[in-house]
């Protein structure tokens, strides 16, 4: 059975967790940790309670093998959730690979799952093209990171993280790169997909496919920058996440 300790991490400031408060769970982009999104839980402190899903292989979970196949990484976190807290309100939002990952653990949790999804940076899964940066060698693997930018590409410059993370990104980029959906019929939930204007990897056009997984209401909201824009707009992604998490009882 999984621990959901090692899955979850609060992302709130110390001492300002709130029990009751809506949920948003937050899955990382390739080679991420659950500490990308520590902006994002101070931005959302207070009202919505973030937590960042934390996979195998990085951080507290660094002697743990990478899980080289999203369907199976689905499965390992959508039975995770299981064993937390019933009835725990929840978004889920995803960034670049985390967007196909929480669309799929969605699809798996099912009635018990989120109440919105936000899916960011990614091309729908019906958008799916075959890319195999994963088989690049060690340099021109890092050189791709580098240009999509991102927490990682300066630490890359130092020998012994680019040894520590190489691996880890190229085994993330493999489950992202292999990725085929399912066929599962769509979601029943509002889907928010978000994307940066000048994306080099996710056109609007194929953010904008995400509309064909759900048959809940769809809008799309874009933001000035590029794949990793997420950096500079954090607080509004957290507006963008409130409004979402924010629903009135019924």
């Amino acid at each position: 059975m999984p621990d959901p300790s090692r899955w979850f991490k609060s992302l709130a400031p110390s001492g300002q967790e709130t029990a009751r408060a809506p949920h948003v769970v937050c899955f990382p982009h390739s080679g991420g940790a659950a500490s990308v999104y520590r902006p994002l839980g101070v931005e959302l402190a207070g009202d919505v309670q973030a937590v960042g899903v934390q996979y195998p292989g990085r951080q507290d979970r660094h002697d743990e093998p990478v899980v080289t196949d999203l369907h199976e990484l689905a499965d390992h976190i959508a039975e995770a959730f299981r064993q937390t807290a019933a009835g725990v309100p929840g978004v889920f939002f995803g960034h670049s690979m985390g967007a196909i990952l929480a669309y799929e653990v969605a699809q798996r949790l099912g009635a018990e799952g989120p109440f919105a999804l936000i899916a960011s940076g990614r091309p729908a899964p019906s958008r799916v093209r075959l890319t195999t940066s994963y088989l690049l060698d060690d340099t021109a693997l890092a050189e791709q990171v580098a240009w999509l930018g991102g927490t990682a590409t300066a630490l890359l410059d130092h020998p012994e993280m680019r040894s520590l993370l190489l691996p880890l990104i190229r085994g993330d980029y493999q489950a992202s790169e292999t990725y085929r959906p399912r066929g599962d019929g769509p979601l029943t939930c509002p889907l928010l997909a978000l994307g940066g204007d000048a994306d080099p990897v996710a056109s609007l056009e194929d953010i904008q496919a995400w509309s064909d997984h759900t048959t809940g209401p769809f809008r799309l909201e874009t933001l000035r920058g590029g794949h990793f824009y997420l950096q500079d707009h954090w607080p509004a992604v957290a507006d963008l996440i409130r409004s979402a998490a924010l629903v009135p009882e019924a």
